[in-house]
């Protein structure tokens, strides 16, 4: 049986120089709700917090089932006892900017030396190193260096969003976790040699139909910072997790069985947003939680157990899905994530129309920005390398993505079903007017078969932003960021750099290293 598991993740922040908040209050409310439901939890707690008694104290009140780590966004009085020049603003002892906050603001010694004072600190009080370590970006040098000195079991990291509070995470493994590569932390590795053998998991529940859609403007240009669509408690619109009709929505499709090894996510809140923001959102969230667990349906672990078992059962990212095949909205959209070493790819649909929304190549040797390079400006980009995207690509009256065509038509359907095969998962759309039309997801690429011959079309605005594109027999040659990569057509023909022809019914996108 698939294990469905939930992280209950809080983080603690000793500071808040942005206004004036109640930073104990939060902490003291979530000990109170994991204590009265017996549920496990994970506190992790930044270098300020942890050098205040008025948190650790609080921590001492938590049920034996509680997990405690450490939370990685860099603090000046870190930075003093390092030995370190502080980056942030005057009057900003934590500073959210991204050339001040997190390590990817200092250089590579620097950043051994703001994890070794985190590291003994954490062990001059709690006895022992931490299993768990979370931020919302840590940088894969650093990865590489805790994972080679410190015995941990997890870490855990931002969802893929553009642009929002500065920071970019795009193209990443989308739910669930992966081992990075040593070279790029957003991007899982297909090799031993380059695997850092910490499981990264995913944060905060990203809606699997509308988060990514968010900025989207088809007759504009994307917006530069997204908006929100998590299980984050304090989001309260029609899609967060303060909406009670979203959540029991997002429970049902996130834990349906549709996930190939496990299903995942993660809830809690970071104490900065104040007890009253989360109050409502969190304790629906935790009673939901509590009710499933009795009645068998997810399971509530520490990130530190998930981290252990992840370990103990993959010795490499394995093949995961995030989905939804119902929409709260009444416009018939769904979503289906497939993610595995060497790409991820989503088939969306949208009324009767039906196409690939996103895909993007993970090859472990496309070096993050931030691997020897200091970070200067206030925002942060950590990326893959794209084939499909629907987001950052639409523009100028086009909505990019992967569309099926027959007869020089888009192709529609009437219904459609999903399926798992190992560690594959296909999605066959039913009433086209090529037939049954599947697009089957393994960790060597995308076959899309139909009963009748098919093209897909590449579509998007076109721009610098985009790779460059050359076909090449039946090889298409890409470059971005200056970074060469290829995808082979191994069944089907390679028309020109935008169109795939199947033959006699079959196309296979080989997307494998």
């Amino acid at each position: 049986m698939k294990r469905q598991i939930v992280n209950i993740i809080n983080f603690i922040r000793g500071c808040e120089p942005r206004q004036e908040a109640d930073l104990t209050t939060p902490v003291k409310e979530q000990v109170k709700l994991a204590n009265k439901y017996d549920l496990k939890s994970t506190f992790l707690i930044m270098y300020d917090a942890l050098c205040n008694p008025e948190f650790t104290d609080i921590l001492k009140d938590a049920n034996e089932k509680t997990e405690i780590g450490v939370w990685l966004e860099v603090v000046e009085s870190q930075c003093e006892a390092a030995g370190v020049k502080w980056r942030g603003r005057p009057n900003f002892p934590w500073d959210y900017h991204a050339n001040a906050g997190f390590t990817v603001a200092y250089k590579r010694e620097e950043r051994e030396r703001l994890v070794d004072v985190l590291f003994e600190k954490f062990r001059e009080i709690y006895g022992k190193y931490p299993r768990s370590v979370g931020s919302w970006a840590i940088d894969a040098y650093t990865y590489e260096y805790i994972n080679n000195k410190y015995d941990v079991d997890a870490a855990c990291t931002c969802r893929d969003q553009w642009g929002t509070d500065g920071y970019t995470f795009w193209g990443g493994y989308y739910n669930q976790a992966y081992y990075p590569s040593r070279y790029n932390m957003l991007c899982p590795a297909q090799t031993a040699e380059a695997q850092v053998n910490i499981p990264v998991f995913r944060m905060l529940g990203s809606d699997p139909i509308y988060q990514y859609d968010m900025g989207l403007d088809v007759n504009g240009v994307a917006a530069e910072w997204q908006g929100v669509a998590t299980l984050e408690p304090v989001y309260c619109g029609r899609d967060g997790g303060g909406n009670p009709e979203w959540v029991d929505w997002y429970f049902e499709e996130n834990f349906s069985g549709r996930c190939l090894q496990f299903g995942y996510t993660q809830a809690g809140q970071e104490n900065s947003f104040g007890w009253p923001s989360m109050c409502n959102g969190l304790t629906y969230q935790i009673e939901k939680i509590a009710k499933w667990r009795d009645a068998g349906r997810l399971e509530p672990l520490t990130l530190g157990e998930t981290g252990a078992w992840f370990k103990a059962t993959f010795s490499e990212t394995p093949a995961t899905v995030v989905s939804a095949l119902t929409d709260r909205h009444g416009k018939n959209r769904s979503s289906v994530w497939y993610d595995c070493k060497n790409y991820r790819a989503d088939v969306f649909t949208e009324h009767d129309a039906f196409w690939i929304r996103d895909i993007f190549l993970f090859r472990e040797k496309y070096e993050e920005r931030y691997l020897h390079a200091v970070n200067d400006s206030i925002s942060m980009t950590f990326d893959n390398l794209p084939l499909v995207d629907g987001n950052r690509y639409s523009g100028s009256g086009v909505r990019a993505g992967l569309y099926p065509y027959s007869c020089g038509k888009r192709l529609t359907y009437t219904s459609v079903s999903y399926s798992e095969q190992g560690s594959g998962a296909s999605v066959t759309f039913h009433g086209t007017a090529a037939g049954d039309f599947t697009v089957a997801m393994t960790e060597g690429g995308v076959r899309f078969t139909a009963q009748s011959d098919f093209e897909l079309r590449s579509e998007s605005k076109g721009g610098d932003d985009e790779p460059s594109k050359r076909a090449e027999n039946n090889v298409l040659r890409l470059n971005y960021r200056g970074f060469d990569y290829t995808v082979q057509v191994a069944a089907g023909i390679l028309a020109d750099e935008k169109t795939f022809r199947s033959d006699h019914g079959e196309l296979f996108l080989a997307l494998d290293r």
